[in-house]
């Protein structure tokens, strides 16, 4: 949403619609709005509710949810209610030009992982998430995270540490293996940055250096898997090098910016960290145990089982936030 007007300007309601019949798919307004609704760079001093100034713009995060069975959309359209902060403040409307919805199948690939519990981190509600990080690369706005997914590993009680030492090597997840998960060529590898002792140790990162040491493989037809935050030294692979699904290549590691020992992983248009476009994907194979509804929960308590019990999923990514199970 840019405002090239001379007056701030309040979004007060989006709606996404077919464009073909016109029906609405979803509608956000005040607080749902708010929640998606970031203010592009002024995010961290913004005013909850504050218009878009003059010269600015703001970004709208959602994503949609569509009945079981219902067939995508061709295109979609964007109406959107706003207000004239300053004047009389009456409501106006905009619809925007129709967007093609793509028609491309998310490519299914292995998981990057054995074993578990594994917690799927991602969420597009978070202001500073994945999906919600646009970095301005080579004169082109892009989010390559825009389908990743952090993986922490948990024991049966949601913890993510067999001890309360604070020690990075503590952590499950660390030094556990992270696998091919298609077929590939090692476009990329660094293996040689430094990692911290201790969990609460925090570190400045450039744009070079905030995912760690990290492995990019070409999986052909212009889609690459891009995996982040790996242990130092735990490369098994050079670039040049062909890898086999299921092959390990690293190790879990705590280097970069991450917040917990964790492996960062996402598809994307370009071997690279933040000058690619995310893509989507789906595994193979997987089985869903449970969910938190809140990330704080994380490590303080057992996730809510799955309503129903245990289920083996195929195909599919796993939701935000639920914990599943690979095969070992």
């Amino acid at each position: 949403l840019a405002n090239f007007s001379r007056r701030p300007l309040d979004p007060v309601r989006v709606a996404v619609l077919d464009a073909a019949s016109g029906a609405a798919l979803a509608t956000f307004e005040g607080e749902a709005l708010e929640r998606r609704f970031d203010r592009s760079g002024l995010q961290w001093q913004a005013k909850a509710g504050a218009p878009i100034e003059p010269g600015r713009r703001g970004i709208v995060f959602f994503e949609l949810a569509l009945p079981a069975g219902a067939p995508a959309p061709g295109a979609l359209l964007h109406r959107v209610d706003y207000r004239v902060t300053e004047g009389e403040g009456e409501t106006a409307r905009v619809e925007g030009a129709r967007v093609p919805v793509a028609r491309e199948a998310a490519m299914v690939i292995g998981p990057p992982l054995r074993g578990g519990p594994w917690i799927a981190i991602h969420d597009p509600s978070w202001e500073r998430g994945h999906r919600r990080v646009v970095y301005a690369i080579d004169g082109k706005a892009r989010t390559p995270g825009r389908f990743a997914v952090d993986w922490v590993k948990l024991d049966a009680h949601g913890r993510k540490s067999h001890r309360d030492h604070g020690l990075t090597a503590d952590a499950y997840s660390h030094g556990e293996d992270v696998l091919a998960v298609a077929d590939g060529t090692v476009m990329s590898v660094r293996d040689d940055l430094p990692e911290r002792r201790r969990l609460d140790e925090r570190s400045d990162h450039t744009l070079d250096t905030g995912s760690g040491n990290a492995i990019a493989l070409d999986l052909g037809n212009g889609r690459f898997a891009f995996y982040g935050h790996l242990r130092p030294g735990s490369a098994r692979v050079v670039p040049g090098d062909r890898v086999r699904k299921g092959q390990k290549i690293a190790e879990v590691g705590f280097t970069g910016s991450a917040s917990d020992p964790q492996l960062h992983f996402n598809l994307a248009d370009q071997p690279a960290a933040v000058g690619s476009e995310g893509l989507p994907f789906a595994l193979d194979r997987f089985r869903s145990l449970g969910t938190y509804a809140r990330i704080d929960d994380v490590g303080a308590s057992p996730w809510r089982p799955r309503d129903g019990g245990e289920e083996d999923r195929v195909r599919e990514l796993p939701a935000g936030n639920s914990v599943v199970m690979f095969e070992d």
